[in-house]
């Protein structure tokens, strides 16, 4: 706040015209074969180079209809169809920087934790937590922050 008012009096000073725009751009995204679900909320919001992905569940792409093979069969869709969404709006599972699992069934997190250590190398932060229920009773539900473009250009 200092910074920012030491720039004000210098171009009040100077008699500078300031223009500051601090308003990020911000992008609501849909992934295809969701949009004849008529879901409540965007897959993705994209703000500058981060995405910020929904809650995903271990749904079959375009039913909502639940993966087979409880928690693990789960996790392991719902992985996939995280994977899916990142690279749709470029990005991807490498490039997740946080993740937040919610499980119908906290005694299910080990399980949970064999299917998910799989999918990243390099595992972002996570929290994770128990809840009451979960959409289409789920066993289990994520939600990523990632971001998007080349590495070496972010």
């Amino acid at each position: 706040m200092k910074r920012l008012s030491v720039i004000l009096a210098a171009t009040v000073a100077c008699g500078c015209d300031l223009h500051v725009d601090t308003a990020a751009d911000v992008e609501y995204l849909q992934a295809p074969g969701t949009e004849e679900l008529d879901l409540p909320f965007s897959s993705a919001v994209r703000v500058d180079n981060t995405l910020y992905l929904s809650g995903n569940i271990g749904n079959i792409p375009g039913t909502l209809d639940l993966a087979e093979g409880g928690i693990r069969g789960e996790t392991r869709q719902t992985l996939e169809n995280i994977r899916q969404t990142l690279e749709t709006f470029g990005s991807s599972l490498d490039r997740v920087v946080k993740c937040t699992v919610f499980l119908a069934d906290m005694s299910e997190w080990g399980a949970m934790n064999e299917v998910y250590r799989t999918y990243f190398e390099n595992p972002p932060a996570r929290s994770a937590l128990g809840a009451s229920g979960l959409a289409l009773d789920a066993r289990v539900e994520i939600e990523c922050i990632a971001v998007t473009g080349d590495a070496e250009n972010t």
